[in-house]
């Protein structure tokens, strides 16, 4: 019999987007994620990290993290769910509620627990996998988002950097959690990092490497035993390593522009007889659209126009949690301090939600590249003298004598 998963990640529940909240968005992939569930009879469901967005989320945020865990237990009775922290969650908050969670055939491992003797718990890292008829078919090696001091110290006379202190971790949990399998049973991993070679959306600014990407780890950490490994962290879903068997879901929204025509998904994973027998993404139905507008920068009246041809609310459908999120791009020569009153204006009785005006400013011919100035040399270089030669490599002419002004003012009140 297949052993089914679903692995999924990154939900980020409480996130705003550019100011609104994105309540019905989640609730309508949560509500996705469940039908899923309950029509692809699914085993296992593998949530990698970061199911909030904030270490400390909202009631509400929390609330519908556990009315999901309670309607996807109800209607899919035998699933079992296995959740890791991430790096946005509270690993003590997370798992406070294991003890009523058990209840509902779910384990959260949110921190990297310790034995008497100060040695790494390996056993609450791994949890047994069961099908439909409660019968082991694998062990999963729990990993959760890894601090300083969480994973194996290194041996006297190794490297003890973090990505190596990852790999220990995992090369002890595999060896651990593979003398105790039975013949047939798989091994499945679950892990919240930056894997090397990862692609990152242009904006996903929450998720960069650290250290230059010196914190990255390889997909070779991964033992070649290990059936299938389920990533978090990245909001980019992806195999890793050009292995088809590790992977990043990804996230379930999009979290920046940069996503407009991507594509967010869920992985349904089958493993049979200690190995994966089929991956499969499945498209996540996206709520609220995406919008550039135009699609290219161009004049402020011309961006008007655009405005203009947007359509009203159709009747009966004035609810605008659904409405597309709109990005305005506009080419100026010079600032227009009234532009983005007049978008406002022309957004009016429109059916779409504003997020942010990105204006573009033609460079100038002959403009050539500048050699980026140390920290030494900015101290030397008075803030107003700054702004003045900021404004006119970018706009051209002289400094107007009411911005001179107000950062004068500005200067006079912070230096208080």
């Amino acid at each position: 019999m297949a052993l089914k998963l679903i692995h999924t990640a990154d939900w980020h529940l409480g996130q705003t987007f550019f100011g609104y909240d994105r309540e019905a968005e989640h609730e309508a992939f949560l509500g996705f994620l469940t039908n899923l569930l309950v029509e692809r009879e699914t085993d296992v469901l593998l949530i990698a990290g970061d199911g909030f967005d904030v270490t400390n989320p909202s009631a509400g945020a929390q609330r519908r993290f556990y009315r999901f865990l309670r309607e996807a237990n109800r209607l899919n009775p035998g699933l079992q769910i296995v959740i890791i922290a991430g790096n946005h969650d509270s690993a003590i908050r997370l798992e406070a509620p294991n003890p009523l969670l058990e209840e509902l055939n779910t384990s959260i491992v949110g921190i990297v627990g310790r034995t008497d003797s100060g040695e790494i718990d390996l056993a609450s890292l791994v949890v047994p996998l069961r099908n439909r008829a409660g019968e082991r078919e694998a062990l999963c090696l729990a990993v959760p988002f890894l601090r300083q001091g969480d994973y194996p110290a290194a041996p006297e006379g190794e490297l003890d950097s973090y990505v190596a202190g990852i790999g220990r971790m995992y090369r002890w949990l595999y060896a651990y959690a593979d003398a105790q399998r039975n013949p047939g049973e798989a091994i499945v991993a679950l892990g919240h990092l930056h894997a090397t070679g990862a692609e990152l959306s242009d904006d996903d600014r929450s998720e960069r490497a650290i250290m230059g990407g010196l914190e990255s780890v390889s997909a070779d950490t991964f033992d070649a035993g290990i059936a299938y490994t389920a990533l978090g962290h990245i909001h980019k879903a992806q195999r890793i390593g050009g292995r088809e068997a590790v992977r990043y879901a990804g996230s379930p929204l999009p979290m920046s522009f940069s996503e407009k025509n991507y594509r967010h998904q869920v992985i349904a994973v089958a493993v049979e007889e200690g190995k994966v027998a089929g991956i499969e993404a499945i498209e996540i139905p996206r709520v609220a659209d995406l919008m550039r507008i135009p699609d290219s920068p161009l004049p402020p009246e011309e961006v008007l126009r655009c405005l203009a041809g947007l359509p009203e609310p159709e009747e009966g459908r004035e609810d605008e949690s659904r409405w597309p999120y709109v990005e305005i791009r506009v080419l100026l020569t010079e600032p227009d301090p009234t532009f983005r009153h007049r978008v406002e204006e022309a957004l009016v009785g429109k059916a779409v939600r504003l997020t942010s005006i990105v204006p573009s400013y033609p460079r100038r011919e002959g403009e050539a590249e500048e050699r980026a100035l140390s920290y030494n040399d900015l101290q030397k270089i008075a803030p107003l003298d700054m702004l003045r030669h900021t404004f006119a490599v970018k706009y051209g002419g002289e400094l107007p004598e009411e911005i001179e002004t107000l950062f004068n003012e500005v200067m006079r009140e912070v230096s208080l």
